[in-house]
């Protein structure tokens, strides 16, 4: 079972990897109970803006390889995408849930900044 989120962006949040409540990471207003609407404005750039560079940051390294894993994977799983990120060499694998939660983060973030500066705001819903 998925959890969308519509309005002026819409998406489907990662399964099992992504909450209901990531936009906060983006400034933001919760509205509603059953579904958190946020409202974003233009005044909410330079946090959407932090929002991303801190993605941005904890991806680290990581960010341009699983760019290029899910440009060329048509499905994925912890084992590949840790494969596909990681040295042959390193016997050290990263926390690729954890990855995965940011860079689903990121992409909220982008679509969110996007909206926002092409129309001054960006309102949706988020399920719960």
């Amino acid at each position: 079972m998925g959890r969308y989120y519509s309005g002026d962006i819409e998406g489907k949040f990662w399964f099992g990897v992504q909450s209901s409540d990531d936009a906060r990471h983006f400034g933001g207003i919760e509205l509603e109970p059953n579904y958190i609407t946020y409202s974003f404005e233009k005044s909410d750039l330079p946090t959407i803006q932090e929002g991303i560079k801190k993605c941005i940051d904890e991806l680290g390294i990581y960010k341009t390889k699983i760019d290029a894993f899910f440009d060329n994977a048509k499905s994925y799983n912890d084992e590949k995408l840790a494969k596909a990120i990681t040295k042959e060499d390193d016997k050290r694998l990263p926390n690729t849930n954890r990855l995965l939660e940011i860079y689903a983060r990121l992409e909220l973030g982008q679509k969110i900044l996007k909206c926002v500066q092409e129309q001054e705001y960006c309102t949706f819903d988020a399920e719960l």
